[in-house]
């Protein structure tokens, strides 16, 4: 019987570590952060509606993920800037991005302030996902599998993300 009590007290209190974890995050999912004098996007959930389109609206304001090997951006080779379709903050330079193989595009390095991280535990292990720092849309999630120097991937939807070509005479691709 105390064997019994015992294991029920630490899978209430594995529950519970978890269980405020979770809470105690969740606060600092809600917004995005910008620098001093440049104003964070808010926009209402309607205003975000009439922006986006049905696909970048789920991904970017819903954290949904678009199916791999569907993004144009896959095969986008040009020098230039990757921007954050909600609201066209500059977020990785063409020159960081390579192919990861998964369906996404990936990059192993983001511009200087162009997002912010936070934990997310959707599939009950964690994972870093990331959003643009000003208007706070999700792009992706963060991996340690990528190439050198960081070791990093970032691997982005798609539809979060416009291409702004290094000349300018150039038609964006999204």
């Amino acid at each position: 019987m105390a064997s019994l009590l015992s294991s029920v007290s630490r899978r209430n209190l594995l529950l519970g570590l978890v269980t405020s974890m979770v809470v105690t995050l969740k606060p600092s999912m809600a917004s995005a952060a910008s620098p001093a004098g440049e104003p964070a996007w808010d926009l209402s959930e309607s205003e975000w509606r009439q922006r986006l389109s049905p696909e970048a609206f789920d991904v970017l304001r819903r954290e949904g993920t678009e199916r791999p090997f569907t993004s144009a951006l896959l095969e986008e080779k040009r020098d230039g800037a990757f921007v954050c379709k909600g609201c066209e903050l500059p977020l990785f330079s063409s020159a960081t991005k390579y192919e990861s193989g998964t369906g996404w595009p990936s990059f192993w390095e983001p511009l200087p302030d162009s997002i912010g991280t936070r934990l997310d535990f959707k599939l009950l292990l964690p994972r870093t996902e990331y959003h643009c720092r000003r208007c706070g849309g999700h792009q992706g999630h963060r991996f340690k599998d990528g190439p050198q120097p960081t070791g990093k991937r970032y691997c982005n939807n798609g539809v979060a993300l416009a291409f702004v070509p290094a000349d300018a005479a150039e038609t964006p691709a999204s």
